[in-house]
């Protein structure tokens, strides 16, 4: 009898990890890693929000909770939902998980059957389409063009659309691309959702405010109200509020998905960490005044690793709206050899060469489900970002 499920064998371990491990690995060995891979803020956790944290602790607030949140974080949710995206939901439309990525797999597993179907705009998050899989469902690509930003159009999710279709995943601004749907654009969408009424909407806004070149953030469940019954938000304090190690995230939706989503849950992880739910009451009801800053920041390096990459021959790089990363193309440079006689055939071997040659660790596109790319994240000091550009630039010279 053979020991591990069967569904297994579907599943690749996260490429990002894979990537970071490497790099530290050999970083570990003595040499000089320049690592590009992980998408974590680099700014600390802000003073208020960890004050939270200690007198949370200091209170003894470290029991169990009810397992999908506190009502205190559910409120804070509940009025910050209402005050930045115009939605109203109650307590028991609320939960709340170990992280955004707890919040979509509760909901993937709790509502997929064998064969039912989930569109997924590539490029996309490497999670989405192994969490389907082991939902038991069957992951639906729909591709994107660099020329429309990596965003889909209402015709190519019109012709994914089938009567197994049961999710469509929506990240916006997304990981990889840092693309963004304008209000216009998740309009567009929606007409073609209203006409599909057994297509739920699952809205990843982690990175909700990480936007530039003064856009406005949209979630298509304000845009069209008549979707908010069909649509799971999903967000989380990791990204905006530089909190990726304190595990909180959440989703609102209907009450019927929410109590599926908490019978998972409590089965599996339980309720988030108390502590770690405290911290994020004081994240949501707190001063917002380093978010707009933080995000000019972003928008700063953003265009210096843009400007540098695009200066490299064989590198084009679009200019994302959100996020903190950029997704490169490296097609140019296919069919060119290393120093060592390596001819450069895909993403892979690039991404590969970069780490060996240039000592910097990117994630090739392949792993987003776009072959041809490659994902720096940019969360990094100016410092940082440009030796790392600098040193990509002298390795990209060195092909022939």
């Amino acid at each position: 009898m053979t020991l591990l499920a069967k569904s297994l064998s579907n599943i690749k371990p996260s490429p990002t990890i894979a990537v970071s491990t490497k790099a530290s690995e050999l970083k570990a060995q003595g040499f000089d890693i320049i690592s590009l891979g992980m998408g974590e803020p680099d700014f600390d956790t802000p003073e208020n929000i960890k004050q939270a944290g200690i007198k949370a602790i200091q209170k003894g607030e470290t029991k169990y909770t009810a397992v999908d949140g506190t009502p205190a974080l559910k409120k804070a949710i509940i009025e910050k939902l209402k005050r930045e995206n115009n939605l109203e939901y109650k307590s028991s439309e609320i939960s709340v998980s170990t992280g955004a990525k707890q919040v979509i797999y509760n909901a993937l597993i709790a509502t997929l059957n064998p064969e039912d179907e989930v569109i997924i705009p590539a490029p996309y998050w490497v999670s989405y389409p192994d969490m389907v899989l082991l939902g038991s469902g069957v992951p639906v690509i729909a591709e994107s063009s660099e020329k429309n930003n990596f965003k889909i159009s209402p015709s190519e999710l019109e012709s994914k659309i089938t009567k197994k279709t049961k999710w469509l995943i929506l990240n916006s601004p997304s990981n990889p691309t840092g693309a963004c749907y304008s209000e216009s654009e998740l309009r567009a969408l929606a007409d073609v959702l209203l006409r599909h009424s057994q297509v739920h909407i699952l809205s990843d806004d982690i990175y909700e405010h990480l936007i530039f070149d003064n856009l406005k953030f949209s979630t298509i469940a304000s845009v069209e109200p008549k979707l908010k019954e069909r649509t799971l938000v999903v967000n989380g304090v990791s990204k905006s509020y530089a909190m990726t190690g304190w595990r909180i995230g959440f989703g609102a939706g209907p009450e019927k998905l929410i109590k599926a989503m908490g019978i998972i849950q409590s089965q599996s992880t339980s309720c988030p960490s108390s502590i770690g739910q405290s911290a994020a009451v004081e994240a949501y009801n707190g001063t917002q005044e380093f978010i707009k800053p933080n995000a000019l920041l972003f928008q700063k390096r953003r265009d210096m690793v843009v400007e540098m990459l695009n200066k490299i021959d064989g590198i084009n790089c679009n200019i994302p709206n959100g996020a903190f990363y950029v997704f490169p193309s490296c097609k140019g440079l296919y069919g060119k050899k290393t120093p060592k006689g390596q001819e450069i055939k895909n993403d892979n071997d690039f991404a590969t060469y970069l780490l060996e040659e240039a000592l910097v660790a990117v994630v090739p596109g392949v792993a987003f489900g776009a072959e041809g790319f490659f994902r720096i994240s940019y969360a990094a000091s100016d410092e940082f970002l440009h030796n790392s550009m600098q040193r990509i630039t002298e390795a990209c010279a060195k092909l022939k």
